[in-house]
């Protein structure tokens, strides 16, 4: 199945989510080959781009291959984001998403990512601002509430439809919530009743069984998988099978596992160099081999990696 958000096609309906230091651009390429039909980029801060932090502008960088992608900026204030959303245009992304479900103490400390889960109002004025600042379709990422006493997600996506948004994705805990704790569906249900525009749903995707609830439960235009695609790229293979045909994909033999950690690890290299790339492969190594015999020996000997070829060796000793 296809949908479109705004004017840009997209060719399925599941979607990699943006995950901080996870979905850079070696991954997120990965995900596509395996049929993720849109990606997303780490959070980008708006005022990292003002203040031209060069981190920053690595995280701005999308491959032609990974296209359709979008971009998920993070901020408050409206006319900074606007501005920044201007700035960036002709960057190589095709959806401009702005976060309102990050959690985490810093970001919401500064009133940003979930914080703008209790400022309606703002959260009005943002979309509005960013949505006629640029000629690409403009989405936000919210969660239920901020706790469980102010649960507006309807509120929040009617207000962002209604000031131009062209999708909106719906994770369904708290900010207070964190991941922990079982995400209430029903409230993706709730978001789809009211909106028009396509409604993407979030939180605890992590088989194809799943996928098929998320969708027969809240009616759903696309499924959102985060936490569940790290170190299994395949997951997206395994549930557009799993819905199309209504086959179940085995689970990969290690031998493909090794390979698309070496792939993983190359590609790493060649986009941030390799002091920094083989250092970043660590943990998704860690994510790669959860579950199979020996992979806690395994990684304990990853934080000793630091070249191509220490991976290579190590990946040749990895046989349980």
């Amino acid at each position: 199945m296809s949908l479109y958000i705004g004017n840009v096609k997209i060719k399925g309906n599941l979607f990699l989510g943006p995950m901080a230091g996870v979905t850079d651009l070696p991954f997120r390429v990965l995900c596509k080959e395996q049929g993720a039909a849109l990606v997303f980029t780490e959070m980008v801060s708006a005022k990292g781009i003002l203040y031209n932090n060069k981190n920053t502008d690595s995280l701005l960088e999308i491959a032609e291959e990974e296209r359709p992608a979008a971009l998920q900026l993070f901020g408050s204030d409206p006319d900074i984001l606007a501005d920044m959303a201007k700035r960036i245009e002709g960057r190589n992304f095709d959806i401009l998403d702005i976060n309102m479900g990050c959690p985490v103490p810093k970001v919401v400390k500064n009133g940003e990512g979930s914080a703008l889960m209790k400022e309606p109002e703002l959260v009005g004025k943002i979309v509005n601002k960013v949505s006629k600042a640029i000629n690409k379709p403009v989405t936000v990422k919210i969660r239920m509430g901020f706790n469980l006493d102010s649960i507006n997600a309807v509120e929040i996506a009617k207000i962002a439809e209604d000031n131009g948004a062209a999708a909106v994705t719906v994770h369904g805990r708290t900010r207070e919530q964190y991941y922990k704790g079982k995400a209430n569906w029903d409230i993706i249900g709730q978001v789809k009743e009211v909106v028009s525009i396509p409604v993407i749903g979030s939180g605890d995707v992590q088989t194809p069984m799943d996928a098929r609830r998320m969708l027969e439960q809240t009616g759903c235009d696309g499924i959102m998988i985060a936490r569940g695609a790290r170190g299994n790229p395949w997951i997206f293979a395994q549930i557009n099978e799993f819905l199309n045909n209504g086959t179940t994909l085995p689970k990969p033999d290690i031998d493909e596992v090794k390979r698309t950690i070496l792939r993983h690890g190359r590609l790493s290299i060649q986009f941030k160099g390799e002091y920094t790339g083989i250092r970043e492969m660590r943990k998704h190594i860690a994510w790669y081999t959860a579950g199979y015999p020996q992979s806690a020996r395994l990684r304990n000997k990853t934080n000793e990696i630091e070249t191509i070829e220490d991976l290579e060796k190590l990946l040749e000793e990895f046989a349980p």
